[in-house]
C-alpha cells in the first residue's frame, strides 16, 4: 500500500510540478520517415523514454518494413500466411475498419501494382489482384489471396505513433509530441506546419490531446503516377488533405484514402468516422478546411 500510495504522489507531483519539467527531443527515422518524439517531464524520465525509443521502434520495423528480408509483413508477402502477434493483428482490424469506412479506397493489396509499376511489369495483371475482401483476418492466422501482397504504408506510421504514444503515457507522462510520419499529441497544445509539396507552408495547425495525419500524393511519382495509387484506378482529386482524429493510425488510413475523395464524400467520412476536422489543399494550393 506504502508503495501505491508513494507512486500516486509522484504521479501528482510530475504531472503538477513545471518546475521541475525538462523537455528532451529524440530524432531518427521510423519506417522509412524522418521521425521525432518531443518530451516534457523530469530529466530523468525523459531520458530513460528517449534512450529506450531505438530498441521500441527496431520490433515496430521488425513487425511491418516493407524492406527488411526477416519482417512480418514480408514473410505474409512470400508465403501468403502469417501467425500474426497482436500488434500485427490490432493493425490489420484497422486497416479493415478503414477499408470499410472509406467504401474499399484505402486498400493494403495495392502493393502488386506498386512492383508493376515501379518495373514496368504487367499493370492490368497486378491490378486484378487488389481486393482487401479478399484478406483473411484471424487472431492465429492471417491469410492472403491467391498472388497478393500487402503495403502497410499508409496505416503503419500511424501506428507506431499511437504505440509510442501509449508507452509514454502508460509512464505517467502527459506533455508530448510524437511525429513518426504521422502526429499524435499528449498534452499540449502543440503548432504543427501544414505544408504541400507544390506550394510548400500554408498555415498552422494546433493540436492537443489528439492525433494528424497528412497525405500528400505527388510527394513521390512512380513514372507518372502519383506514389498513393486508388485501387480502382482513381486519379487524386486533392494535392494534401490532411485531417485530425483520435486516432494517428485511422487518420494515417483514412488520409491515405481522402485524396479520392470529393467535398461531399469527405464530410461524411468525417461524420462516419469521428474525425475533428479535413483539410484539403487543391492543385492552385486553395485550401479548405471541413
Amino acid at each position: 500500500m506504502m508503495k501505491r500510495r508513494r507512486f500516486l504522489c509522484l504521479t501528482a507531483a510530475f504531472a503538477t510540478a513545471p518546475a521541475l519539467a525538462h523537455a528532451g527531443t529524440w530524432r531518427g527515422r521510423a519506417l522509412g520517415a524522418e521521425a521525432s518524439v518531443t518530451l516534457t517531464g523530469p530529466r530523468s524520465a525523459v531520458d530513460r523514454a528517449l534512450t529506450a525509443l531505438p530498441k521500441r521502434l527496431e520490433q515496430i520495423e521488425a513487425a511491418f518494413s516493407l524492406y527488411r528480408a526477416d519482417s512480418a509483413l514480408v514473410q505474409l508477402n512470400t508465403r501468403g500466411r502469417l501467425r500474426p502477434s497482436s500488434d500485427f493483428h490490432a493493425l490489420m482490424t484497422l486497416a479493415a475498419q478503414a477499408h470499410d469506412l472509406t467504401d474499399g479506397l484505402f486498400d493494403p493489396t495495392v502493393q502488386p501494382l506498386w512492383h508493376a509499376l515501379a518495373r514496368g511489369t504487367d499493370i492490368e495483371a497486378a491490378r486484378r489482384l487488389i481486393g482487401f475482401d479478399r484478406v483473411r483476418i484471424a487472431p492465429d492466422v492471417i491469410t492472403l489471396g491467391r498472388g497478393q501482397a500487402l503495403t502497410l504504408n499508409g496505416i503503419a506510421q500511424g501506428y507506431a505513433t499511437d504505440l509510442i504514444k501509449d508507452d509514454l503515457a502508460r509512464q505517467g507522462f502527459t506533455k508530448a509530441l510524437v511525429d513518426m510520419g504521422e502526429a499524435a499529441a499528449l498534452g499540449g497544445p502543440f503548432r504543427l506546419t501544414l505544408n504541400d509539396p507544390q506550394h510548400g507552408a500554408l498555415g498552422h495547425v494546433t493540436l492537443e490531446n489528439a492525433a494528424r495525419a497528412t497525405s500528400s500524393p505527388g510527394a513521390l511519382r512512380l513514372g507518372a503516377e502519383a506514389h498513393i495509387l486508388g485501387p480502382r484506378g482513381q486519379e487524386p482529386l486533392w494535392s494534401t488533405v490532411s485531417l485530425e482524429g483520435p486516432s494517428a493510425t485511422l487518420a494515417d488510413a483514412l488520409s491515405t484514402a481522402a485524396v479520392f475523395m470529393d467535398h461531399p464524400a469527405l464530410r461524411q467520412l468525417k461524420i462516419r468516422a469521428g474525425l475533428s476536422s479535413i483539410t484539403t489543399i487543391d492543385a492552385d494550393g486553395a485550401l479548405r478546411t471541413l
